[in-house]
């Protein structure tokens, strides 16, 4: 039995804070309580205020900004001698690197984080510096290493009747089952995925459920209107909470339905929308995965051949350079549906 999902990266006086919280009055809340503690000089309460703020800005894609509040976190943890804040801002910094492509940095942070969580005691940030590790893994396409680590992350979560965390196991396992053909098996963890965060009021989980499940509706099923209803009402809640890089990436899957769909010119407006997105907050494989979308798209509308085929093979290049391997297999799959791959090559 799961109860309600709580964000237990909002800590101190900022525990009152919801999962569902905009991530605008996070960081209002986080600033307002940070100086209250350097007031006070309380280094354990400014700690758990900056990663916060780091949260709410690496949500928002301000990238600089999360940078620098993680950091701040973890040295003032670090002279406090909080060692399990230690351990939450080397998530926060872990995460912010995996977003930004940086995935052998994502990977020694995340490593060093779980290592200090146990040390800390502290299980909840264990357990989520090791899925953060689990999905570096998988978004570089290299799941019998993680998914193994996947399985016993949701057991553990499942165990605690933690829903937040039980919830991104699903999605985590039910992305990789979609990536190697697995639709049924995908599409049905995404709905419990889906059904456990709308009972524990986890809006941002069950957004990012309903984004698989529209994914699977429309490659499996053909179903484009569904599909699309469904990204409708997760952008509610993308907007709700200003989730920027969820709402790029529903942009994104809108755009993958519509040109399943044969809808070429309103997947290529979706594409460049959801690819201004990414780049305005510097999060490269989603910029990838917008790029390659619209080049599918535009070769559609009739662009040049030889155009194609440079943006294909500067896409695989870019992907094989930053060990996206999935990614750079869509690529190459795009080379062959367009006949460009004896070019994109030379």
């Amino acid at each position: 039995m799961y109860g309600k999902a709580f964000a237990p990266e909002y800590q101190g006086a900022l525990t009152s804070l919801s999962v569902n919280s905009s991530l605008v009055d996070v960081l209002a809340a986080g600033i307002e309580q940070l100086r209250a503690a350097e007031r006070s000089g309380r280094r354990d309460e400014q700690a758990r205020c900056q990663l916060a703020v780091a949260e709410a800005h690496r949500r928002l894609g301000r990238v600089a900004e999360a940078d620098r509040a993680w950091k701040a976190s973890y040295r003032t943890a670090r002279a406090a001698g909080e060692t399990a804040a230690m351990a939450w801002a080397l998530w926060s910094g872990g995460t912010l690197a995996r977003q930004r492509g940086a995935f052998p940095l994502a990977r020694r942070l995340l490593a060093v984080a779980a290592e200090l969580a146990e040390r800390g005691g502290d299980v909840v940030a264990r357990g989520y510096s090791l899925a953060g590790l689990a999905e570096t893994g998988r978004i570089q396409g290299d799941y019998e290493a993680v998914g193994r680590l996947h399985e016993q992350l949701l057991a553990e979560a499942r165990r605690r009747g933690e829903a937040r965390h039980t919830v991104w196991a699903l999605e985590g396992i039910a992305q990789m089952h979609r990536n190697t053909g697995s639709y049924d098996t995908a599409y049905a963890l995404f709905e419990e995925a889906a059904e456990t965060a709308a009972r524990a009021e986890d809006r941002r989980g069950h957004a990012w459920a309903l984004r698989g499940l529209a994914d699977i509706v429309s490659v499996r099923d053909g179903d484009t209107e569904r599909a699309l209803a469904l990204l409708s009402e997760a952008e509610v809640s993308c907007r709700a909470m200003d989730l920027s890089s969820a709402l790029a990436y529903n942009h994104k899957m809108r755009g993958n339905v519509l040109y399943r769909a044969g809808r070429h010119t309103e997947a290529r407006a979706m594409y460049e929308l959801a690819l201004s997105g990414f780049r305005a907050m510097g999060e490269p494989r989603g910029e990838a995965l917008s790029r390659l979308g619209l080049a599918k798209a535009l070769a559609r509308l009739g662009r040049d051949r030889a155009e194609t085929a440079a943006e294909l093979a500067d896409l695989a290049g870019l992907l094989e350079r930053a060990g996206l391997r999935h990614t750079r297999e869509m690529v190459i799959r795009a080379q062959a549906e367009f006949g460009v791959g004896a070019e994109a090559v030379r």
